[in-house]
């Protein structure tokens, strides 16, 4: 009973961390990226964003609770995951462990922006250009911004060759690898995406 539990848990963490939670982080570097067309088209697309209709419930219901649910069972994965590096030091070994690094990290990083932003626009803060120019100004909150859309990134596209993989969509090795390779022009993609977002708001 409580191996079946734990099955379904798991399922259930890895389909929300590519849907919505995965949808959701590329929308997001998406709406980012308009930074780099100035701060009136980044503005223009915040603003869009914070007047969808039924903002408040696709927040609660397809964004926190479904990220909320990922961070909480991805944190006792983590602590309860069996590392073997010394023993066998290969690429999906090295994978699996960043895995769960880059999870314990992203709890961090992902508390404070939402902090930083949404929780201060309920404050009155408006959450525009302004606001990330602002925060990204100083240098130490710039690299934790890098590390955190790196992470978020690594994270989302390394998850989905785990996904792909527990959900019997590559089940072959040949498929496996394929997916591997895949997922790495992905990671390089979105970090140019992100990255160059950033860079847009200093």
């Amino acid at each position: 009973m409580a191996s079946n539990r734990e099955f379904f848990y798991r399922r259930l963490h890895s389909l929300l961390g590519v849907v919505p939670v995965g949808i959701f982080l590329v929308q997001h570097l998406m709406v980012n990226h308009f930074a780099t067309r100035g701060e009136e088209a980044f503005n223009r697309a915040a603003h869009f964003m914070e007047n969808l209709p039924f903002r408040l419930f696709l927040e609660i219901f397809v964004i926190f609770l479904p990220l909320l649910f990922h961070a909480i069972y991805g944190v006792y994965i983590a602590f309860t995951a069996k590392f073997n590096l010394k023993e066998f030091g290969t690429f999906r070994n090295w994978m699996f462990v960043l895995q769960r690094i880059t999870g314990i990290f992203l709890v961090i990083f992902i508390s404070w922006h939402v902090g930083e932003t949404r929780i201060a626009s309920e404050f009155g803060t408006p959450v525009d250009y302004q606001m990330m120019a602002n925060i990204l100004d100083n240098p130490f909150m710039f690299v934790f911004y890098l590390l955190g859309v790196l992470s978020a990134v690594f994270h989302l596209c390394n998850g989905l060759w785990s996904f792909c993989v527990s959900w019997g969509i590559t089940v072959s090795p040949r498929s496996q690898q394929i997916f591997t390779y895949l997922s790495l022009i992905l990671f390089v993609l979105l970090s140019i995406v992100g990255i160059r977002a950033l860079y847009a708001f200093v």
